[in-house]
């Protein structure tokens, strides 16, 4: 099967509501399947190395959970011209991706061979969650779904050749792969022993970060330790990985307690949803978001009397339902009036990445961002990051004082430059276009929304009601120099 199709009868049947991927995508145990598949994803050298360069997943781990899931949406949708589209943006993005890794192994995103890993990785968790959760599959609904992910590769490289054509080769070839190829690599410790631990609170739940940080303690070692004990078993031998007393009898209960969602009525469980609620900004206008900040309140209240009715003496710490939201108080301690510091400002806005260091694939990490939110296509999304790589030639020649070819948090706090200069007036200028959709000059409600996901701030519409070239460019120049604490651009590039 080939890209490019215009909707056969066997396609009709691997795609779409009746496939049988589809109907794991409000399955709870994916999200643990695709955690392993994650992982088994980076322990690839080339995966693992282009992860580690290029992917914002440790500093915005729910923004790229959000992309990652609206991939597979469409990748798997029955409209073919759906599947193209996604498929060309994919392909235009890892295009862009190559380098070497820290040994100077070559790694390059469009290699067939690594992509059809990760197409493996995909089937063979699925597989394994079913078996895991007491429900394997059949040998017929397998050989079905195994033959929508050859089509799902196809529609990326043109044909399905790097995976074996039937699945009784492809475990051949998948152990082969585990036994031969995996390593413990930097971007699967990184999944397995930091991701969790540190994992920031989603957007929605930025306002209690002492009850997020409470929660992650148990819960984040807990999915840790689920997710070794998922994996083969060479691998775990292979890359070191340590035996947990009672891992696996754990790991078989989430699985076997996830799978107990059957039972409850269709519908309940809605990941689009779920993920797009903890995505929203606090201050959104979405109902959903305002429902949050209700609950939020009425917890402050029970907490506020709680205390009363059990005063305990001395200093209790912070309450975690009154905590300022994460980051306000670096924002108080900013230098200047409701400015951030230069330190604060580099590690939530320029280090997309989380290495501790501005690069080209921290501002390529930023361009693919708000394509992706604006939905582009070429020649814009090409324009777009023309003007962002500009910007970090700029930046370069700027701030880099060791000529590293990188800039550090240190270079950066030491300049305290003022970064709005003509390449990031013309990052600016470029976004407004790809923004203003109609050309009309100004951006609209609904343009606005597309961009920032909320309804126009009081402040920023016009009299025409429309957000004007020259106010958009200010303000958006504004946070990119970091001269403001916060902005209605904080959600674009700042959340995690």
């Amino acid at each position: 099967m080939t890209t490019g199709t215009t909707g056969t009868a066997e396609e009709a049947h691997l795609f779409g509501a009746e496939s049988p991927f589809h109907a794991f995508f409000d399955d709870p145990r994916w999200a643990l399947a695709m955690i392993r598949a994650t992982v088994l994803e980076a322990a690839h050298p080339q995966i693992g190395a282009a992860l580690a360069d290029n992917s914002t997943f440790v500093a915005h781990p729910w923004r790229r959970l959000r992309n990652t899931f609206l991939s597979m949406r469409r990748m798997f949708d029955a409209d073919p011209a759906v599947r193209e589209r996604e498929a060309a943006r994919l392909n235009r993005l890892h295009a862009r991706m190559s380098g070497s890794d820290s040994r100077g192994r070559a790694y390059d995103a469009m290699d067939r061979p690594t992509r059809a890993w990760v197409v493996a990785t995909l089937f063979e968790s699925a597989v394994t969650m079913c078996r895991l959760s007491g429900q394997p599959l059949d040998q017929d609904t397998m050989e079905r779904m195994y033959a929508e992910y050859r089509a799902f590769l196809a529609a990326l490289d043109g044909d399905a050749g790097e995976l074996p054509e039937d699945v009784h080769a492809f475990w051949r070839y998948f152990d082969g792969v585990v036994e031969d190829e995996l390593e413990n690599t930097e971007a699967a410790r990184v999944i397995l022993y930091r991701l969790f631990d540190h994992l920031p609170a989603p957007a929605l739940l930025d306002g209690a970060p002492a009850l997020w940080a409470a929660g992650r303690a148990v819960v984040g070692p807990l999915l840790g330790a689920i997710t070794v004990a998922s994996l083969p078993e060479p691998y775990r031998r292979r890359a070191g990985l340590p035996e947990m007393p009672g891992a696996q009898t754990v790991m078989q209960g989430a699985y076997l307690a996830a799978g107990l969602a059957r039972f409850l009525p269709e519908g309940w469980i809605n990941a689009e949803t779920v993920i797009e609620t903890l995505s929203l900004s606090p201050d959104s206008d979405d109902p959903r978001a305002r429902t949050m900040a209700a609950l939020r309140a009425r917890m402050k209240r029970a907490s506020a009397l709680l205390r009363l009715l059990s005063p305990l003496t001395g200093d209790t710490g912070p309450d975690p339902f009154t905590a300022a939201p994460a980051g306000t108080a670096d924002r108080a301690a900013a230098t200047g009036e409701g400015r951030r510091s230069a330190e604060e400002f580099f590690r939530q806005v320029l280090d997309q990445t989380g290495d501790g260091h501005l690069d080209w694939p921290d501002l390529a990490a930023m361009a693919r961002e708000l394509a992706t939110r604006l939905d582009l296509d070429e020649p814009e999304e090409t324009r777009l990051y023309d003007a962002f790589a500009a910007w970090w030639r700029e930046l370069q020649a700027a701030l880099d004082a060791d000529g590293d070819g990188r800039v550090s948090a240190a270079e950066y706090a030491a300049a305290v430059p003022s970064l709005a200069g003509p390449a990031l007036i013309r990052v600016a200028e470029v976004l407004f276009d790809a923004t203003d959709k109609d050309g009309s000059g100004t951006i609209d409600a609904d343009e606005y929304r597309g961009l920032f996901r909320t309804a126009f701030h009081r402040d920023l519409a016009t009299a025409d009601g429309g957000y004007g070239r020259s106010a958009f460019v200010g303000d958006f120049l504004s946070f990119m120099s970091g001269r403001r604490a916060t902005t209605p651009y904080d959600p674009l590039l700042a959340d995690a």
